[in-house]
């Protein structure tokens, strides 16, 4: 799964990465500590091309009256995206990238106590989390919201964890806008084990409240 993430690219750089109209109201960055209910940068595309805006992180299906009407929807499963009530129609209509530089993960000591770790792309280059979208309410309680498809983890994640986001390279962003058709199920897999490197950080980063640079530099295993 994924439930904490960091992003430090600026706004304007990740508009220009993502060739995206940004929006005026963006969350600050850099945020070390993006936890879910907060407010994320997303990519999404229609026939006025892509836009970077902000959108709540934690999906609100249609029929909730309000937000806390049912579980908190981080992340959609890619084995079953297209058949839940929830996600089945932004999975064919509605999809987008989450924008990161790295997230964390967590394991679980035999007394159990909570070791995070902070997973990144070995080439150091801005991460594409594969993504749904819902607009939710009216008026002004309308709030665009957001959740991060996962996948089962490959060999490597898996000393993490069982899960990982679905992480999309460049060449795949068009296919999964739907700038480039409708073959989005065909990344629906695990990414390269190359892909992703990790290291331990320090337990600062078990609080939601935490924050700064530190919360990412490595502390020995």
């Amino acid at each position: 799964m994924c439930g904490r993430f960091a992003i430090t690219l600026p706004s304007d750089a990740m508009a220009q990465l993502f060739q995206a109209r940004p929006a005026n109201d963006l969350p600050d960055v850099p945020n070390f500590n993006v936890c879910p209910t907060n407010r994320v940068h997303v990519v999404n595309a229609d026939d006025g091309g892509r836009r970077l805006q902000a959108m709540r992180w934690g999906f609100l299906p249609a029929w909730y009256k309000k937000p806390s009407d049912g579980p908190l929807l981080i992340n959609a499963r890619s084995e079953t995206i297209a058949e839940k009530p929830a996600f089945r129609a932004a999975a064919r209509e509605r999809r987008c990238l989450i924008v990161a530089t790295g997230f964390y993960e967590w394991t679980k000591t035999e007394d159990g106590a909570r070791l995070p770790w902070y997973i990144r792309r070995a080439d150091a280059a801005p991460i594409a989390f594969a993504g749904v979208w819902q607009d939710w309410g009216g008026g002004d309680e309308r709030v665009s919201t957001c959740a991060i498809v996962t996948t089962p983890a490959n060999r490597k994640m898996s000393q993490i964890h069982h899960r990982m986001p679905l992480i999309l390279d460049p060449q795949d962003w068009p296919m999964w806008l739907g700038e480039a058709g409708k073959g989005a199920a065909l990344l629906m897999k695990p990414g390269a084990e190359e892909t992703l490197v990790f290291h331990r950080v320090g337990t600062a980063v078990n609080s939601n409240r935490a924050s700064g640079q530190h919360l990412i530099e490595p502390v020995a295993a």
